[in-house]
């Protein structure tokens, strides 16, 4: 399996997996500290390089098969992808705040109004163009045996896809988001490769719809069953329930959001685990196996975790999350490795400036 020089199988079974994480949190304690405490000295300039020096940790602590993934990007890259990008959006938001209301005071509302839905369209045309740039750039800094990813698109053609996928998906009621989910992620990734390899991905959304109709029934199931429940303790408490009638409210929203919660994470942890099943690259195919109970554990630790250290934790959650995807990633398959050749893509020079700015997470 570690022979340079064959084909090394993939191990399937679950007890040596082809990925694997090896990081602790003792090796990355010092890591959070230090880029927190120079992040507040230099006033928020240093997390471009503070994230540069997180990915080169986790990356180096994530193995496939034989060998570590390598994390090339600089916090330069992203700090200068950063002033390009906020040059382009700082106008926009001050016309926003302050352009819009001058418009509005000299008469012209039909103007004003025009101008806010061209701002608000191009903002989600970026939020698109800025997830494909962000996957651009972070395959063409990774490396394993030397080896890098990348795509030769620059993404504008995949922001208008992603805008008018996503608005049929929610002009329909939203009955088709998880048809506009997996379109956008086979586009995404089908325009990336490894190596001299296209990745492939063809996920089909028809098993995800049986999972999405929770999502989209549970606000009403759970405002029905808020409105039973507080009619019972009211009608209980009688004229004098003041108390059980604040009672009803807050059980009604906790079993609100709670249910919005349950349902959306029941449906993401489906949708990975369909969409990792339908991608593959060079004859290597991928699987998730986080499930519904894993998502929970996740977000509840975190939650936990940040309580009990007062805020402190927060420092941890990227380490948190990384090791939990990677933990839970499958790959079966042979790797030729004298047929995995130098990427021929261009390496983007933009860094993450746009993705930053939407705040989109490392992994």
């Amino acid at each position: 399996m570690n022979d340079m020089s064959g084909t090394p199988a993939l191990d399937q079974g679950p007890a040596d997996s082809s990925f694997s994480f090896t990081g602790t949190w003792r090796e990355f304690l010092p890591i959070a500290l230090t880029n927190f405490a120079l992040t507040v000295v230099t006033l928020g300039i240093y997390r471009f390089w503070a994230k540069a020096r997180e990915r080169r940790y986790l990356w180096s602590r994530t193995h496939f098969i034989d060998d570590a993934f390598e994390w090339t990007g600089t916090g330069k890259e992203m700090f200068l992808g950063f002033l390009v990008v906020a040059a382009v959006l700082v106008p926009a938001f001050l016309f926003i705040q302050f352009g819009f209301q001058a418009l509005v005071l000299r008469g012209e509302e039909g103007l004003a109004a025009l101008a806010m839905v061209v701002l608000y369209v191009g903002f989600f045309y970026l939020f698109h163009v800025a997830k494909f740039r962000s996957v651009r750039y972070r395959l063409s800094r990774t490396y394993w045996h030397g080896i890098r990813g990348g795509s030769d698109e620059g993404g504008f053609a995949y922001g208008g896809t992603g805008l008018w996928k996503m608005a049929a998906g929610s002009l329909a009621f939203g009955f088709l988001i998880p048809w506009a989910l997996t379109q956008l992620w086979n586009r995404r990734w089908s325009a990336m490769s490894f190596g001299p390899h296209r990745i492939e991905a063809h996920a089909d959304s028809d098993g995800l719809m049986s999972r999405w109709m929770f999502v989209y029934l549970a606000p009403l199931l759970a405002l029905l069953f808020g409105v039973v429940a507080g009619g019972l303790v009211d009608g209980a408490a009688g004229d004098e329930g003041t108390g059980g009638g604040i009672a009803s409210f807050i059980a009604s929203a906790l079993i609100l959001y709670g249910g919005i919660l349950l349902a959306s994470v029941a449906f993401y942890a489906l949708f990975y685990r369909t969409v990792a099943e339908a991608t593959s690259v060079a004859g290597i195919e991928f699987g998730f196996t986080a499930g519904t109970r894993d998502w929970l554990k996740l977000y509840l630790g975190n939650i936990g975790l940040v309580i009990v250290t007062l805020g402190v934790g927060l420092l941890f959650l990227s380490y948190r999350n990384w090791a939990f995807v990677v933990r839970h990633m499958e790959a079966s398959g042979v790797v030729d490795l004298d047929l995995l050749t130098q990427s021929t893509a261009r390496a983007p020079t933009d860094a993450e400036g746009l993705a930053d700015a939407f705040d989109f997470g490392a992994v």
